[in-house]
């Protein structure tokens, strides 16, 4: 993936060099393999597994340009009816800015007859969502057996400020490789991740004149991108490398973080033309002031993004002075019209550009720009963050991907009289399992009817767990949200007409400030089992999540946010009633880590007279949770869905 960022980037970095390549590559001449490849044992009971994967990437030079080819060479056997289905189409890695050079896929069936498809019988879907087409080959007449063999080469521009190969999927492969092929004039930095073998550098044996970096890893296994809570991007084998030195340029430590946090900062802290001062200065009055610095940053935000729609594709701005005109902005003018307003309020702040960790997990150790491809504004004096390309984001939550990543932190330092950009890599803050700390009081009260208790619940939601509602009165019409409210009240109550439901604090510009609150009073419902009067206590809480797991966990807990719940459930019985079985609210899961609990789910009761009252406390205090306790978690979990069981037996004395 290009970074968004890279356009503040003033220098260009040439890889030319005096030699003249023609603008061809070996590659285009790739060919399929009859290589016989015998699966191992441990892969024999697969649906289907990656014979051969090679992933090739050759950069061509001339005087005045530069292009990378780009080669997937796949082989994959399928060995169940499932594994047919999945394959019966095969699509072609085209994306607008690139071309195919090469377009080969073949069949061989299990009686070794060959089918080599057509490339007229490309056909095209469109995503109706997403706007996007898709081509594909229709592969018909598999069967169990059948290999599909496929060859794609594209040219594009050349990756170099940092690049992924992912080389470990979900399915196992038996021969894998990746192999750079580039002029002997430039040098590359890279690395490998998560037991990946390490590269080796050599001489190209078709072109002297080229170098070559080469992986190869046999006997992967898959690693299904399906277990609950966990990271699949952060723990595959992968490979990452980046430009470091042009010597026909004399050129060393190039994309690093140093010059980038330079040009950031220059072309944030540009002097304003006339009229654009004159924009910003008026834009600014329409701020509401405060001398509270958290309301006065939320003020900020409100204003910027009630006006200014981002769009991240929008090009028809010159100056501030557009921006506001226009009332849209891309990436560079939203970063620099909050930069300008900042500076005009003298309010500090530092620039962070990162990524989003459960699909590129910042390597700080690794300086490489691609990591650089998102932003957040970072205010030290009241340690919090706002996520300004996000118009659902509010002080203090950003995109739950930034929290617990690392970023490059931007901010001007002085030296000899001028300011100059300083760039820092650090973690970005995981906020408190109290920002997410939802409360919930129910109270049900059989007195007047035994069989039809009155239920009165209130349920308060902050933080990230208040964004899956709060915001929606603002983007969906009055009728559609009357059925919404119906519809999220049912997750936590019945399905059922209330007696009354409300909703507090509703619209977008809430979000971060109040809590979003549910308040809902309606008649619950029993049953008899003989004597006895059973109620469904548990589902007042809610519905709740059982982590199942059918196979031997595989990767690591790793949760969106840290998040806590407190809960207070009364019950209020007739006289001369009891609770058969009130042990059932006695819950005590803990996980220590480090000496620390850092997750929880307790529950106790005391009961007075004919008043009972549950106490519920659930939290989960860091992102991360080893595998060697995924068990002890998966026990804290799921006593939420077992609590969720309870149902209480009522009967009279």
């Amino acid at each position: 993936m290009t970074p968004k960022f890279t356009f503040f980037l003033s220098f260009s970095i040439l890889i030319f060099s005096s030699a003249v390549f023609g603008q061809k590559s070996q590659l285009e001449n790739y060919s399929f393999s009859d290589e016989n490849i015998e699966i191992p044992s441990n892969f024999q009971g697969e649906n289907e597994v990656i014979l051969i994967k090679n992933v090739k990437i050759d950069i061509v030079t001339d005087q005045n340009s530069a292009v990378q080819y780009f080669l997937i060479h796949e082989k994959k056997q399928l060995n169940s009816d499932e594994a047919v289905e999945r394959n019966n189409r095969v699509y072609i890695p085209f994306k607008k800015d690139e071309s195919l050079v090469l377009n080969k896929v073949r069949v061989i069936h299990e009686n070794g007859k060959i089918t080599e498809l057509n490339p007229k019988d490309i056909k095209e879907e469109t995503d109706e969502e997403n706007g996007v087409n898709y081509n594909f080959y229709a592969v018909n007449g598999l069967s169990k057996g059948a290999i599909i063999e496929k060859i794609f080469v594209i040219k594009e521009a050349p990756e170099l400020e940092g690049y992924i190969i992912k080389i470990q999927e979900e399915i196992p492969i038996v021969k894998a490789s990746f192999e750079l092929i580039y002029p002997n004039h430039l040098v590359f930095k890279y690395k490998s991740y998560n037991g990946l073998s390490e590269a080796i550098e050599g001489k190209n044996t078709i072109e002297p004149e080229k170098s070559n970096l080469f992986i190869s890893q046999n006997n992967i296994e898959g690693i299904l991108d399906d277990e609950r809570y966990s990271n699949w991007d952060r723990y595959i084998m992968k490979f990452k490398y980046k430009l470091e030195e042009n010597l026909a340029q004399n050129s060393s430590n190039l994309h690093n973080y140093l010059d980038f946090a330079k040009n950031v900062y220059d072309n944030m802290n540009k002097e304003l033309d006339k009229k654009e001062q004159k924009a910003i200065e008026n834009f600014v009055k329409e701020i509401p002031k405060s001398k509270d610095p958290r309301e006065q940053l939320k003020f900020i935000e409100n204003k910027v993004k009630s006006t200014i729609n981002f769009n991240r594709f929008f090009n028809q701005n010159n100056n501030l002075a557009d921006v506001i005109h226009n009332k849209q902005a891309n990436g560079f003018y939203t970063l620099r019209l909050y930069s300008v307003i900042l500076k005009q309020m003298k309010i500090e702040n530092e620039m962070v550009f990162t990524s989003k960790r459960f699909t590129n997990f910042f390597d700080k150790d690794f300086e490489t720009l691609e990591q650089l491809n998102e932003v957040i504004l970072y205010f030290p004096q009241i340690d919090e963050y706002i996520d300004i390309m996000s118009l659902e984001y509010r002080l203090p939550m950003v995109n739950f991907n930034y929290s617990g990543n690392y970023g490059l932190f931007i901010k001007g330092k002085e030296f000899g009289g001028a300011k100059i950009g300083m760039g820092t890599v650090k973690k970005i803050k995981v906020p408190s399992s109290e920002l997410t700390h939802d409360i919930q009081n129910i109270t049900v009260d059989f007195t007047q009817n035994i069989e039809k208790p009155l239920i009165h619940a209130n349920y308060q939601f902050n933080g990230y767990s208040a964004l899956n509602f709060q915001p929606l009165k603002d983007f969906v019409s009055k009728d559609q949200y009357e059925l919404l409210k119906k519809d999220y009240a049912q997750n936590y109550t019945v399905e059922t007409e209330y007696k009354s439901l409300n909703f507090e604090n509703e619209g977008i510009d809430l979000v971060g400030f109040k809590p979003f609150v549910m308040d809902a009073e309606f008649e619950g419902t029993t049953q008899k089992a003989g004597n006895n009067v059973l109620f469904k206590a548990g589902e007042t809480i809610g519905r709740q999540m059982e982590m199942y797991q059918n196979h031997k966990r595989i990767l690591p807990v790793e949760v969106y946010y840290p998040h806590s719940y407190t809960r207070t459930l009364k019950i209020i019985l007739p006289e001369g009633y009891s609770v058969k079985n009130l042990d059932s609210f006695n819950f005590d899961k803990k996980l220590n880590i480090n000496g620390k609990t850092e997750a929880a789910f307790t529950s106790s009761y005391i009961q007075n007279g004919n008043e009972i009252t549950v106490t519920n406390v659930e939290f989960y205090h860091v992102l991360d949770y080893p595998l060697d306790i995924f068990e002890e978690y998966r026990s804290v979990i799921n006593a939420a869905a077992d609590f969720n069981k309870i149902t209480l037996v009522i009967s009279e004395n």
